[in-house]
Formats: structure tokens, C-alpha cells, sequence
């Protein structure tokens, strides 16, 4: 696998080996191996698969307490991945990385925790999947405007089908401090 580390520390583009031929493909889309090799986390404790329609843009998302670093791809159409540098006192502080995900390039999209995180459909239809460090805890979660201004997200052309939830959802200039996660250099 190919690891390439992208502007922001510790967000990082994973590409598989995949062996192509006429029946089709295989690569391994996980080994615990590899990732510890690259620094990675290999202990995962839930995994996550949504199906989406064209023009779902779900998040910006994150949790507090049960921080959860997420390993995410598409195994049946593309989207537009997004993860935002929310860490306070973080030196690349709301600034965001992005990747397009697809069922064509297998590509992986590792956000440690303590970013927020989102995604749009630009496919027909797409199944999202993730492997999260921590177990999802529904009174931890919190969030960000999709299409806050100053985060400057460039989502794509199209109308975006947002979650009442997401849609009301603050701005990063307006969180309370006490909400957003504290940023620590790793050792």
C-alpha cells in the first residue's frame, strides 16, 4: 500500500495494491501489519456503512470524549471526503483536506480524532464505509456548519440534501472553546 501524508498531520491518503485481471480485482483492504509499518492505527472497535443518494451531504461531525480516528472508503460509488482541523491550538487550525473516494481507485482516507468530518454523494448512489478507534456514543456527538464561510469547503455543483440536524448546526467561529478538542503533538 501507498501512503501519502497530505498538508495537515496525521491525515493521510491510503492507496491498496490492486490486482486487476479479466475476472476483476483484489486487493487487501486491511492489515494491521501495514498500517502499524506506516505509523497507523491498527486497533479498530466498530465499523460503519452508510448508503447514500446523489447530493447527501452528511456532517461536519465529530466527537469529544470518545474521540474516534476514522479509516474511510466507498465500496460502490464516489464522494467527496472532507476532514477539518478543529484541534485548539493546532497549527493548521480550521483548515480542511479532502479526497474523492470511489469504488474505482479503492482509495482510503485515514482523519485522526479530534478533526471533524463530512461527505458528499456525487455519484448516483454510494455505500460509505469506516472503521472508527472508538465506539460511537450519541450524546458525544457534535458538529459544524457544512458550509461555514471561512472553513471554505469547495463541496461541488449540485444541490446538497443536508440533515435537519446538520443544517442548524454553528459555525467553527461560534463553538464554544469548551466544545472543540485540544490539540497534543504526538511524542
Amino acid at each position: 500500500m501507498k501512503v501519502t501524508q497530505t498538508s495537515i498531520g496525521g491525515v493521510v491518503k491510503i492507496q491498496p495494491n490492486v490486482h486487476l485481471d479479466n475476472r476483476g480485482y483484489f486487493f487487501e483492504s486491511f492489515k494491521s501489519s501495514d498500517f502499524e509499518a506506516h505509523g497507523l492505527p491498527s486497533k479498530f472497535v466498530q465499523d460503519n456503512q452508510a448508503k447514500s443518494s446523489k447530493g447527501v451531504l452528511r456532517g461536519l461531525h465529530y466527537q469529544l470524549n470518545f474521540a474516534q480516528g476514522k479509516l474511510v472508503w466507498v465500496s460502490e460509488g464516489k464522494v467527496l471526503d472532507v476532514a477539518v482541523d478543529i484541534r485548539k491550538g493546532s497549527p493548521t487550525f480550521g483548515q480542511f483536506e479532502s479526497a474523492l473516494l470511489d469504488n474505482e481507485t479503492h482509495t482510503r482516507f485515514y482523519i485522526p480524532p479530534g478533526f471533524a468530518h463530512g461527505y458528499f454523494v456525487l455519484s448516483e448512489t454510494a455505500i460509505f464505509q469506516y472503521k472508527c478507534t472508538d465506539v460511537y456514543h450519541p450524546e458525544d456527538e457534535y458538529g459544524i456548519y457544512w458550509d461555514d464561510p471561512e472553513i471554505g469547503i469547495e463541496w461541488g455543483i449540485g444541490d446538497k440534501l443536508v440533515s435537519e440536524k446538520d443544517h442548524i448546526l454553528p459555525l467553527l467561529k461560534d463553538m464554544d472553546p469548551n466544545l472543540l478538542p485540544m490539540y497534543r503533538e504526538k511524542n
